[in-house]
């Protein structure tokens, strides 16, 4: 059982930062020209911080699934509040990615 559990989070983690991987790249990736002022290895910081942060939101969006009710209407609103903590999260890791290159 503790197996199944943990493959069910470990599946949750790689889904949250797979999106954040994702959000990150459509920000970073379409830049052609970046300015001088950034550094030569401007984009390392960004794809490791967003994809780090969309994992704890992932994280914590299974946890609350978890520890929530199993039916009802308390079933949506733990969803609810689930997907607002992760957009919150990966919006904190958007910006602290970004702070000092695409974010000034």
């Amino acid at each position: 059982m503790t197996q199944k559990k943990n493959t069910a989070l470990y599946k949750t983690i790689l889904i949250g930062a797979t999106i954040a991987f994702a959000m990150i790249a459509l920000f970073i990736f379409p830049i052609r020209d970046p300015n001088p002022e950034w550094g030569k290895f401007w984009m390392v910081k960004p794809l490791i911080i967003v994809p780090l942060a969309g994992a704890t939101g992932g994280t914590l969006f299974y946890y609350i699934r978890q520890s929530g009710p199993h039916n009802g209407w308390k079933k949506v609103v733990a969803l609810m509040l689930s997907i607002l903590i992760y957009i919150i999260i990966l919006w904190v890791g958007i910006v602290l990615g970004l702070d000092g290159t695409l974010w000034n």
